[in-house]
């Protein structure tokens, strides 16, 4: 028997969705056939990557979405009626020395990264039925430290967490919770480090496949844990990430 990895006629939520990665996968969803619901704080970039779908003969909604912000989540979730998957891709960063780090710094990316994933995650379960997918975005920092990145690491181990405990409380109710863990891709949050040649010769030098991540590289996975072809796996990261972590 062929395993179904189709997503097509989902409907999928991505947040952080204007750009980076979140973008990618609107893209990939939509090349699958899914209905794409692309939430991000940025409207204007929203309604360049409708279009953009729109052209290539897929369906997009947009919702202006602030997932650290109680009132602007409950404004975006009031007009969603149904979720087969959700994507919780929204996360920020700022590399900063921990003996300087102050606490609005702190409050300001654990609220995305952590706190706004789980109550996007809520929010979702409540729409869904038993079938539907959650994906959490992790991060190699979800396993390993990265000096100046506590906050964020902090964050992104916590989603680990999150991940393994929803995947057993909701298991029940027929929702899988699993985590995607990308390597070194580049994107917006990641750029000020690629600028550097320096650094990428030592990331370079730490992944066996012997190439940083191309954007391209996560829809796979992405698509296979949102289909029934993971129908049996709840509770995991799959981390993309040219061997990183298997190399260390």
């Amino acid at each position: 028997m062929t395993p179904s990895f189709s997503v097509a006629g989902k409907r999928v939520l991505i947040t952080g969705a204007s750009k980076g990665i979140g973008r990618s996968l609107a893209l990939a969803f939509a090349a699958g056939g899914a209905q794409v619901l692309a939430a991000a704080r940025d409207l204007d970039k929203l309604q360049t990557l409708k279009a953009e779908i729109a052209a290539l003969g897929g369906l997009c909604s947009v919702f202006v979405l602030d997932v650290a912000d109680r009132a602007s989540r409950e404004a975006a979730f009031a007009q969603i009626d149904a979720l087969d998957v959700l994507i919780n891709n929204a996360g920020v960063e700022k590399v900063t020395p921990s003996l300087g780090l102050d606490e609005a710094t702190w409050d300001a990316i654990v609220d995305v990264n952590l706190k706004g994933a789980f109550f996007c995650a809520q929010a979702a379960a409540q729409r869904m039925s038993a079938g539907a997918s959650i994906i959490n975005m992790c991060s190699l920092t979800s396993e390993v430290g990265v000096p100046g990145a506590l906050p964020y690491g902090a964050s992104k181990t916590g989603l680990v967490g999150m991940t393994r405990g929803l995947a057993a409380e909701w298991a029940p109710l027929g929702i899988r919770v699993n985590g995607l863990g990308p390597g070194y891709f580049e994107t917006d949050l990641t750029r000020p480090f690629y600028e550097n040649p320096g650094w990428q010769e030592a990331m370079l030098a730490k992944v066996p496949m012997g190439r940083l991540g191309h954007l391209d590289d996560l829809a796979g996975a992405a698509l296979f844990l949102a289909s029934q072809a993971s129908g049996y796996i709840t509770g995991q990261v799959l981390y993309v990430d040219g061997g990183y972590l298997a190399g260390m």
